[in-house]
């Protein structure tokens, strides 16, 4: 037998219940979107949320940036940033770190006819006060051995040191979006390479400008970082660390060094130099490298210049560093030769940003190139490999260098939201004789052998492939969508070449599939081919080629062929 149960209410009672509801409901729709206060087609103001850490802003790739000055409670500007605000779609969320932040003015550009009213932006719906930011991973071609940064555009490696058992990164980083802007520099730390810890930003831009690149030294119990600050012109200003890199304090007296007489001056390498006893300097200016010199850091005076009318020109020259190595050109015999490294950005082999460098000797106060001024040598030959530099004060005499692992002509453009960029394995660098020239080899550091796996029948996302190969030989990796990758090694031309050009999502860049090619001095017994979710790096076993070249595939290459050779796969290691 059902069973019915009335309740009565009375009506006054039903009122009050009523209009309690319609309360909570307005709360609760005034607290879930933010009302910015509108005060032009093209400018809005958003006050802050006190007591919260963070507010969650949301991006939009595709739109123009909007500048947003952030005002304090005494309406005094604390930081400038170019961000990308939404307006019809939301790619991801950056955090901004309140830290007694009040209010944000906010300058939107682009058209406004095509876009809409301001306030009804979807940014202002979306946008989030919260006290925490969600880091976890949403990124299928996130590298699972390499360097990334936890969110945001990442470039040039910086400021590179080891010390007391522990490598330090810093990096070009914009952490409000995913494409290059705001530059700071971002740090992370590593004792294998491999597990990086997140360390909190090192250094801000100020009112000199965007922190761009840079180098850090060792000065007893300091570290100085030195960089250059890009405001309207690039000019050169250092910072004091006195807890080993973790937190910097800016120099007083900065700007340290200027310059008037060209707009590309920046990337300061400096080093001790015990020939002189006194710090040398070398710095990108233009199409060239000026090399200073110093007893404090801070006052330099000019020694010279090299690069005109050597190596390449086809663009700008930037981030260089200069390094003795000595090795055995014999095997009775020693010698100690200088390495100039010139990152150039365009005019790489295969087009876009690459890796020059000239081999020579330094007296302290000029560099003299050994080989003719139209030699031009590059140390990797891939497509994705820039922005090399090497760490100060590497153990055991080494010269340690990670790079940029892309293109500045699709960096921005790369199939990840998250993030955008990794950085290179950690390579070693020496030198060897082919003919008449002396050139730099590159082998994979020896801290990517304690990584290495059991051994698999096919290959997985994160591998290592070792080819033992004939004087021909044919590599392909692939899957079972059809794309793969194609490596060729022909003895007889002492050639190497990798094909991508269906490696997987090649559309997002005209520039992106390609086929490269490397010289390789001589004929090669085995290479050493690093997989990860997104990138191929190959290595000539004793070191005198190395390609790097990103793939985007649709599914993790699990097929392997071989002809010409026996292959080894061996299981990367990562937890």
């Amino acid at each position: 037998m059902q069973q019915n149960l009335y309740i009565t209410i009375k009506p006054n009672y039903m009122k009050k219940l009523f209009l309690t509801l319609v309360t909570l409901m307005t709360f609760t729709l005034m607290e879930a979107q933010i009302l910015p206060i509108v005060l032009g087609d093209k400018h809005a103001m958003l006050r802050m949320e006190q007591g919260r850490k963070f507010v969650l802003l949301p991006v939009q790739e595709t739109e123009e940036i909007a500048a947003i000055a952030v005002l304090d409670a005494r309406n005094e500007m604390v930081q400038r940033l170019n961000v990308k605000l939404a307006i019809d779609r939301v790619d991801y969320w950056v955090p901004y770190e309140l830290k007694g932040a009040r209010l944000m003015d906010i300058e939107f550009h682009g058209d406004r006819r095509q876009k809409g009213a301001v306030g009804e932006f979807v940014c202002w719906k979306e946008m989030k006060f919260s006290d925490t930011f969600d880091t976890t991973n949403r990124e299928r071609f996130r590298p699972l051995y390499h360097h990334t940064p936890l969110y945001g555009w990442m470039n040039d490696p910086n400021g590179m040191f080891y010390k007391d058992g522990m490598w330090h990164l810093y990096y070009q980083w914009n952490p409000y979006g995913s494409q290059w802007e705001n530059m700071t520099w971002g740090h992370s730390t590593t004792t294998d390479f491999v597990h990086w810890q997140v360390q909190p930003t090192a250094i801000e831009a100020d009112w000199l400008g965007s922190i761009f690149s840079g180098s850090c030294v060792t000065n007893g119990d300091e570290v100085v970082a030195m960089y250059t600050s890009a405001g309207h012109h690039q000019t050169q200003s250092i910072a004091i660390s006195k807890d080993g890199g973790y937190s910097f304090q800016k120099y007083a007296g900065n700007p340290v060094l200027t310059t008037s007489d060209i707009a590309d001056f920046r990337d300061p390498r400096p080093f001790w130099n015990e020939d002189i006893k006194a710090w040398s300097l070398i710095l990108a200016a233009g199409q060239e490298m000026r090399i200073y010199s110093s007893k404090d850091l801070k006052d330099w005076k000019y020694e010279s210049s090299f690069g005109k009318e050597y190596g390449n020109h086809g663009g700008v020259w930037e981030c260089p560093d200069l390094f003795p190595i000595t090795y055995q050109p014999t095997p009775n015999t020693k010698e100690t030769k200088w390495v100039l490294i010139c990152n150039i950005n365009p005019g790489g082999p295969f087009g876009g940003s690459a890796t020059q460098y000239f081999v020579g000797q330094f007296d302290g106060h000029k560099f003299t190139c050994e080989s003719m001024p139209k030699v031009t040598k590059w140390l990797d030959y891939g497509k994705d490999h820039y922005a090399t530099v090497s760490f100060y004060n590497a153990p055991e005499n080494r010269h340690v260098v990670l790079a940029w692992m892309s293109n500045w002509q699709y960096a921005n453009q790369v199939p990840t939201k998250q993030f955008r960029s990794a950085n290179s394995i950690p390579r070693d660098l020496g030198l060897f004789r082919s003919g008449e020239e002396t050139y730099v080899s590159v082998v994979p550091s020896k801290e990517m052998l304690s990584i290495r796996g059991p051994k698999v029948k096919k290959p997985v996302e994160a591998c290592e492939i070792v080819v033992d190969i004939k004087n021909q030989a044919e590599i392909v990796l692939s899957n079972a969508k059809g794309e793969r990758v194609v490596m060729t090694y022909d003895g007889q031309k002492q050639q190497f070449k990798m094909d991508r050009t269906k490696s997987g999502d090649v559309s997002f860049s005209e520039a992106f599939p390609c086929e490269t090619v490397a010289p390789t001095y001589g004929a090669v017994k085995q290479l050493r081919l690093f997989i990860d979710r997104c990138s191929i790096e190959v290595f000539d076993a004793e070191g005198k080629m190395a390609m790097t070249n990103l793939v985007f595939p649709s599914e993790p290459y699990n097929t392997l062929k071989v002809k010409g050779g026996k292959a080894t796969i061996y299981e990367i290691k990562v937890k």
